[in-house]
């Protein structure tokens, strides 16, 4: 499937790679996550953890100094729950007295949670041992980096990460920080749902045209429940200069349960296991927080096979005093169980309809999510939708892949077909502030971003009423659109207070006649990830002048910044009006009377003076801010120290234990190894008997030491006593490596040999000696070649007899390495010659012209009596001579010997002696 994803995406993410990092994008639910990656020349995929698997439990554990993460984690988790923290996204960005952190020490309550000074949840791991939420998020995602970093090899420092659409402005925030103690730079915070809408899309790009039309995304995970309806079609934007149309989609309408999950049913399956335990006397299992994880495990692996099945045996072995524990549970019993659940799963749809305002009918049904493929949850969809759920997507990774396409659209070095998203706002943002009316002060609000409203976007809301100092509050909107019950899961509908200070000095400064007060602009962008800023505060106004005004005012500025050239200590006002001088004025009048008195028409026809027309500028005056977070405040730069400081120190711990880890598994592998050719009599016959005894000897007392005190040393110990052992073996190692591949270095160097002789037979037939016409080679060159071979193979004849002269554990004297470079200068001389001979060419005859002239066509590179080239004539009649002159190539070209002009070809070295020559 992951294949057929990758050859469908190639088209959409088009070759650019130039100077293109590798990006991830991180599907981080509140049981698993999923890593996608795209990196130049890998489109698109999921990356595997260390078990090559897709996914990884969202679990950290701590035991014996040790950090486990994933299964291991979960393998620590069911002996030592109190070390395993799990479902973490529950906690992120939440104060401590949360209703869903409350409900968290409810079901988890063998973990120790405190308060702390910022008032969100820390959990306390031992004496002087604190872990916050964020801190073990950052863990997790760091690993998820790990991961892409070593099955790709390349350092991963940009990411995309999905969180739940419901999440606020704090919870947003709190996950955009464990990602920078993680060491990844966020592009984007993008929605669960909005993340599969874009995987469901890219593969339906031909669909997508200016005719709307919608899909309904039901998402039912671990911990919640999403519905998104979607719009695609097509629009014009002009982001580049110019106006394009491409495809979009865009969130017209959301709804959500924040408790609705797979893990409510699995709490309930396993307070139904224990009721069947303590029903056959089992005893009190929830004393127990051991085997109250094995139950929990058990009922989540008794859910997901009821899906499938209509019965299954819940079995575990030991789980309270030596007991086993067996019970049958049908999916009958299952889902009356979740009763009460079911119509839950309908709301979620109605209130996603409902928001998008009678928008999205006829819309397709896409299902994705674990829980989803529970049999009961379908036949809701079903009965409530009216359509069978659409399984074109995969349920797991769609969020993981479209995420990761974000991914690549927004990283810089790749280009990807377009797709213009626009998520929509689930919790409106609203200004209040208060205004003096009739001696009162009035509550004024205004809407910021209202239920529904597409993001990105930038809004600007004006105070044109306040000529002092005063301050306003960012909360949120009314919510009636969301359930009651949700509401408390919100936390504080107070965001921010901002003060706002030198407003009467801005309009001092900007007073006058033709000045016009526009008010206090406050500008606010709602990025991508979702999150509320407040970009700048100003004083705005307008500027009446004439084209003569701000013609004066330009010559003002421009004799001012030539009098600052020039040593002026004077300043005048940036906002200071130049006046005509009043004699050049009484000059200019003189003049017009004078002309006026020597001509009576011109008197007559007096010109009519022309207004200059009026021109407005805006004038921009910054306006000091303060702002105070009124919900959870962020980490301050010295919180955020220690928490990276505590993770660093926690890598840098398993990055030793690491090295210490690889560092005795290769003393132990090579200890076995060692002794196991040591004891073969090819190796053995290499060293001298004082030599194989020491090696064994070693080798036995490592051994010993190892399974004794060995497990508690150092790194550096293991490093030393392996060391020690590659010292002592390494030469008998290397006599047999040479033994062993001598005999095939003497085979290459011998064909070579044969090759280079049959060569230089033919190549004797090409001098200038045997054939005029055709001489190739000089007396000289030919000569250096024989020699070559015969000092080459004397050499071979004498260096292998003195070899076999000696014995196997005596040094050598004929070695791969002198074998491999006496065949690289026999191969050298051959090569030259070969080389020489594919270039050459024949001459051209000598021709007659019409004046009985005769032109002789000399060869490329042949030298004439002054040493030069000949050089064709002026009068073109060299070229025709060239071009009808026939040319064979190399490999055609013949030669005539005196016996019996019998033509002979010219051989080729072949391939397999360039191969040996190589060695």
């Amino acid at each position: 499937m992951c294949r057929l994803l990758c050859l469908a995406i190639l088209p959409l993410l088009l070759s650019q790679y130039v100077d293109a990092a590798a990006v991830i994008s991180i599907d981080f639910g509140s049981e698993w996550m999923k890593v996608g990656i795209v990196s130049p020349g890998v489109p698109m995929e999921i990356v595997l953890n260390k078990e090559s698997k897709r996914k990884t439990p969202a679990v950290v554990a701590f035991r014996d100094d040790v950090r486990t993460f994933g299964e291991d984690a979960v393998t620590v988790g069911v002996r030592f729950p109190k070390n395993a923290y799990k479902y973490l996204l529950d906690l992120l960005g939440k104060p401590y007295d949360h209703p869903l952190v409350q409900a968290y020490k409810e079901r988890f309550p063998y973990y120790e949670i405190a308060p702390t000074d910022r008032g969100t949840p820390e959990f306390i791991h031992g004496d002087n041992i604190k872990y916050t939420p964020e801190e073990l998020v950052a863990q997790l995602l760091a690993k998820a980096k790990e991961f892409a970093e070593i099955s790709h090899g390349q350092q991963i420092t940009e990411c995309v990460i999905t969180i739940p659409g419901y999440f606020n402005q704090a919870e947003r925030k709190a996950m955009k920080e464990a990602a920078s103690l993680a060491g990844l730079n966020v592009l984007q915070l993008i929605n669960d749902y909005t993340a599969i809408a874009i995987n469901y899309g890219i593969f339906r790009r031909k669909e997508i045209n200016e005719t709307a039309w919608h899909a309904l995304f039901f998402d039912m995970g671990a911990a919640s429940t999403k519905a998104a309806l979607v719009e695609y079609k097509t629009v014009k934007i002009k982001e580049k200069g110019y106006v394009e149309t491409v495809p979009q989609l865009q969130v017209i309408g959301v709804g959500y349960d924040r408790t609705l999950g797979g893990l409510e049913m699995t709490f309930r399956l396993r307070e139904h296991l224990i009721k069947a335990w303590e029903a056959n006397g089992g005893g009190d299992v929830r004393a127990s927080p051991r085997a109250m994880e094995k139950l929990l495990r058990e009922a989540e692996r008794l859910k997901i096979v009821l899906s499938a099945n209509s019965e299954h045996y819940a079995q575990i072995e030991s789980l309270l005093d030596d007991k086993d524990f067996k019970h049958l549970v049908t999916r009958a019993d299952f889902e009356a169980l979740c009763s009460d659940l079911w119509p839950r799963v309908s709301g979620v749809i109605q209130r996603a309809v409902a928001a998008a305002a009678g928008s999205g009918s006829g819309a397709r049904l896409i299902v994705a999510g674990g829980a989803s493929r529970v049999p009961a949850v379908q036949e809701v969809l079903r009965t409530a939708v009216g359509l069978e759920p659409s399984r074109s997507i995969n349920a797991d990774e769609a969020a993981t892949l479209g995420a990761v396409y974000r991914a690549a659209s927004l990283a810089t070095g790749y280009k990807v077909a377009a797709l213009n998203v626009r998520d929509a706002v689930i919790l409106p943002i609203q200004v209040v502030f208060t205004r003096h009316v009739d001696g009162n002060e009035k509550l004024i609000k205004r809407t910021l971003f209202g239920p529904m409203n597409p993001y990105p976007q930038k809004k600007v809301i004006t105070f044109n009423k306040h000529t002092g100092d005063f301050s306003f509050n960012v909360n949120y909107a009314e919510l009636d659109h969301i359930p009651s019950n949700e509401l408390k899961s919100i936390g504080t509908f107070n965001l921010t207070h901002v003060v706002l200070s030198g407003v009467s000095e801005a309009l001092a400064k900007n007073s006058g006649e033709n000045i016009e007060h526009k008010g206090i602009k406050a500008h606010f962008n709602l990025d991508d990830s979702g999150i509320l800023n407040l970009v700048n505060v100003e004083f705005v106004a307008e500027k009446t002048v004439t084209e003569e005004d701000d013609k004066d005012s330009t010559l003002s500025k421009i004799g001012s910044t030539i009098s600052k050239l020039f040593g002026s200590d004077s300043e005048i006002p940036e906002k200071a009006e130049v006046k005509p001088d009043e004699q050049t004025q009484e000059a200019e009048k003189n003049d017009t009377v004078k002309a006026n008195e020597t001509s009576t028409d011109k008197q007559n026809a007096t010109e009519t003076e022309t207004k200059p027309k009026p021109k407005i500028i805006v004038l921009k005056e910054p306006i000091k801010t303060e702002e105070q977070i009124l919900n959870i405040e962020p980490l301050s730069p010295e919180e955020f120290k220690l928490s990276k400081a505590k993770i660093t120190e926690l890598n840098n711990i398993d990055k030793k234990r690491v090295e210490r880890e690889t560092a005795l598994n290769n003393l132990e592998a090579f200890v076995v190894d060692a002794q196991m050719k040591i004891d073969m009599e090819e190796y053995a016959e290499c060293g001298t008997p004082e030599q194989i005894e020491e090696i064994k000897k070693i080798c036995s007392e490592t051994s010993e030491w190892l399974y004794e005190d060995g497990y508690e040393a150092p790194t550096e110990m293991y490093e030393e006593k392996l060391s020690l052992l590659k010292e002592k073996t390494n030469p008998i190692w290397y006599k047999h490596w040479e033994h062993r591949e001598r005999p095939d270095a003497v085979a290459a160097m011998r064909n070579l040999i044969k090759s280079a002789t049959e060569f230089l037979k033919t190549a004797k037939n090409y001098t200038k000696e045997v054939n005029s016409e055709r001489d190739v080679f000089t007396d000289v060159e030919i000569t250096v070649l024989e020699k070559k071979i015969e000092e080459t193979e004397s050499w071979l004849e004498k260096s292998i007899e003195e070899q076999n002269s000696l014995k196997k554990n005596e040094d050598i004297k004929l070695t791969v390495d002198s074998i491999r470079e006496k065949m690289s200068n026999l191969d050298r001389e051959v090569k030259y010659l070969l080389n020489k001979m594919k270039i050459w060419k024949p001459k051209k005859p000598a021709k007659k012209d019409s004046d009985n002239k005769t032109e002789t066509v000399v060869n490329a590179g042949e030298e004439g009596s002054n040493g030069e080239a000949d050089k064709p004539e002026e009068n073109g009649e060299s070229e025709k001579v060239e071009e009808n002159q026939e040319e064979k190539p190399v490999t055609e070209a013949k030669s005539e010997d005196d016996s019996g002009g019998e033509e002979t070809e010219i051989p080729q070295i072949s391939e397999e002696t360039v191969e040996h020559s190589e060695l």
